[in-house]
C-alpha cells in the first residue's frame, strides 16, 4: 500500500489530482496527527486512538495503518500548512464524512482529558478549512463529550 500511495504522490500533476481513497486517507491521517501533536505532548493513548480511528474509518489492517501514518507524518512535517489536506477531504468527503472527521479530531483532543488552548485553536482552524460552521464544530464536540462521559 505504501508504494502505491508513493506512486500516487509522485505522479504527474494531472494524475495527482485524481480523487482516490489513498490521498484522502493521507489527508485525514495528517489532520489527526496534527491535532494529536498540537499540545506538544503526544500521549500513547492518542497514538493508539489515531490507529483505531484510521482502522475503523478506512477498514485497514494494522500494517496498512502503520504505513499510512508513516507517509502522512512525512507529508505533515513537509507541509507549510493544512490547506491541501483539507482540500483533499473537501473534494472527496460528504458533509457527513467531514463531520465524522471533526468528531475524530475532538476524540483526540479529549483523549488525555484536557482541552489545551493550542488544540482548541487548531480545531477551530481545521473546521474552517473543512468548510464546517461553528455550530457544526460545537455539535461534534458536544457529541464526543457526551460519549466520553458515558464511557467513564
Amino acid at each position: 500500500m505504501l508504494n502505491h500511495i508513493k506512486r500516487l504522490l509522485g505522479a504527474t500533476s494531472r494524475e495527482a489530482t485524481k480523487p482516490g481513497p489513498e490521498r484522502v486517507q493521507v489527508a485525514t491521517c495528517a489532520l489527526l496527527l496534527e491535532i494529536a501533536q498540537a499540545d506538544s505532548n503526544l500521549h500513547e493513548l492518542e497514538t493508539l486512538l489515531v490507529r483505531d480511528l484510521l482502522e475503523q474509518k478506512f477498514c485497514l489492517d494494522p500494517e496498512s495503518v502503520s504505513e499510512l501514518i508513516e507517509l502522512a507524518e512525512g507529508e505533515r512535517v513537509e507541509s507549510p500548512d493544512l490547506y491541501h489536506f483539507a482540500r483533499e477531504i473537501n473534494n472527496n468527503f460528504s458533509l457527513e464524512e467531514k463531520l465524522e472527521v471533526m468528531e475524530s479530531l475532538w476524540r483526540l483532543v479529549y483523549a488525555d482529558g484536557v482541552l489545551d488552548r493550542y488544540e482548541d485553536a487548531l480545531i477551530g482552524q481545521i473546521a474552517l478549512l473543512l468548510r464546517l460552521s461553528h455550530r457544526q464544530m460545537i455539535d461534534a464536540k458536544l457529541k464526543v463529550l457526551a460519549a466520553v462521559k458515558e464511557e467513564a
